[in-house]
């Protein structure tokens, strides 16, 4: 059963058209541009670290030979893209920022409501009264009378209390603000979603592209040992190469489903068609540089806690829990306006217009009526003891809501510290996992190499090198493969974990790589 409804259908075909229009712009740039402004304009990152500008998104180079990028394999469509591609659709398509935008349009709506409280209800209509039998007059007689009444007016229904048309548009207006927040705040999580998941996706292809050169020198092995004379090395060893063929062959198949589940991930986010596998123009090995981690972890606390929205966010609701709380304390010292009509039954309906009536059903005598109550009332609800216990409830709103803001700010600080000192030793790796894919490259070459040759000790001819050290050394390089992958990965993911945990606004980045 398709889950897919067509406007989702409509979407994905949209976004699918993007991507490829965006694709003609960047698909020939291997450097993606920095996210820093107008040729040295100092954004919060440079003000702290007081340093010239320098290209901060790039791809570098890497010194060893890497294997060849695989490709989506018969029967499943590809879709290429890059990674300034993708950065551009995480600011236009998910749904967390949607969802943002509309509390924001609803707090707009609360504000505009809060604005006119002061402003009466009108209620216009018509009003038709008949009795029959018995009625006691203003004296107290009891009396039997037959009347009818009929009008048509208008009148304003008016319950003005000072304290809400005062403190409701400040509190409204502070959850405006706080809602500004939440939509930045959403705009930067979905970039650092869309971005992790797009590394999940170049890990994935790596280590793919790792465990396929993997088996290509393990079947190499094979065949090699296949050619051995009989007598070289015994039967087991052949069993030994080919038990390792297997489970090189599972590690291609699982590889290629660890792509594919990455893919759909950032599908998802990207709200693109999840039965495609993303193949990223970039190599697998693409190192970014965002952040500059020579700058001090006291210095990038500092940036976040200035810049962070959450913190913005959580700001805007102390201030609005307050004048709620100031909104309660003088509630009972300040009147409240009520305005209502009289001149129908009952009162507070209709307060002028055209009236008429006579006995019985005789509608006549028909002219203007005007009649309207104005009262100021002070109000003490449950004899003043309801008023305070709302006044002890706004406290304990507005102390909750500065609690909030305090665990926010220490959550900010563990996050900016986390996030650099995984950039900082994940960089470290992929220096020491370079090494180790070289080494590794250079003892598979030669373990194959001196398969087939022999040397003569005690007048016996054995191998250089037998198979098990061979399997040994070819398993050592999946693992380096691996190694590396995940380092790069890792701190890339770190880089974009660093730039928002320090509040640079996603929309930053992603207009940097719109310029041409």
């Amino acid at each position: 059963m398709k889950r897919l409804c067509p406007q989702s259908c409509a979407m994905g075909t949209i976004a699918s058209c993007v991507v490829a229009w965006l694709l003609v712009a960047d698909a020939c740039s291997e450097e993606i541009r920095s996210p820093f402004a107008n040729n040295g304009v100092p954004t919060a990152i440079q003000q702290v670290s007081g340093q010239k500008e320098q290209s901060a998104v790039q791809a570098t180079p890497t010194p060893i030979r890497m294997p060849s990028t695989p490709t989506a394999q018969a029967g499943i469509r590809p879709l290429p893209i890059n990674l300034p591609t993708a950065l551009q659709l995480a600011g236009a398509n998910p749904l967390d920022i949607a969802l943002a935008s509309q509390r924001l349009h609803a707090a707009h709506a609360e504000l505009q409501r809060a604005n006119v409280l002061w402003l009466p209800t009108i209620s216009i209509g018509v009003d038709y009264f008949r009795h029959d039998g018995r009625l006691q007059d203003v004296a107290g007689a009891i009396i039997d009378t037959n009347k009818s009444t009929f009008m048509v007016g208008a009148a304003p229904n008016v319950v003005f209390a000072v304290t809400d048309a005062i403190y409701a548009p400040l509190s409204a207006r502070q959850m405006v603000r706080a809602r500004h927040a939440d939509v930045q705040a959403s705009r930067n999580d979905s970039l650092l979603a869309v971005a992790e998941a797009y590394f999940n996706v170049q890990q994935a292809r790596g280590e793919t592209a790792g465990t396929v050169d993997s088996l290509r020198r393990t079947e190499e092995m094979v065949k090699k040992i296949g050619k051995l004379a009989e007598g070289l090395t015994p039967a087991v060893e052949n069993n030994r190469a080919l038990t390792e063929l297997a489970n090189r062959r599972q590690a291609v198949e699982t590889a290629y489903e660890r792509w594919q589940t990455a893919s759909a991930e950032l599908n998802r986010w990207l709200r693109l068609d999840p039965s495609a596998l993303v193949e990223p123009i970039e190599s697998p090995d693409l190192k970014m540089n965002i952040v500059d981690l020579q700058q001090s972890v006291d210095d990038l606390i500092t940036v976040g806690l200035t810049n962070r929205p959450e913190l913005a966010s959580h700001q805007a609701l102390v201030q609005a829990t307050l004048a709620r709380l100031r909104q309660e304390k003088i509630r009972p010292l300040v009147p409240s306006l009520v305005i209502r009509g009289t001149a129908t039954n009952p009162a507070g309906t209709l307060a002028g217009g055209y009236f008429g009536g006579g006995i019985g059903d005789n509608l006549s005598s028909f002219g203007g009526r005007y009649s309207f109550d104005v009262q100021l009332l002070w109000e003490l609800q449950n004899l003043g003891l309801g008023n305070r216990a709302i006044v002890k409830q706004r406290e304990a709103e507005n102390q909750h809501a500065t609690l909030s803001l305090f665990r926010s700010q220490d959550l900010v600080a563990a996050e900016v510290v986390q996030a650099h000192a995984q950039a900082t030793r994940s960089r470290n790796r992929v220096h020491q996992a370079e090494d180790g894919v070289k080494h590794a490259q250079i003892t598979v070459e030669k373990n194959l190499e001196g398969l087939q040759q022999t040397r003569n000790i005690g007048g016996a001819v054995v191998l250089i090198y037998r198979p098990f050290e061979v399997v040994a050394a070819i398993q050592s390089l999946d693992q380096a493969y691996r190694s590396y992958y995940t380092a790069v990965a890792d701190s890339n993911r770190a880089q974009f974990r660093l730039y928002r945990a320090m509040g640079q606004p996603a929309q930053s980045l992603i207009q940097e790589q719109k310029k041409p």
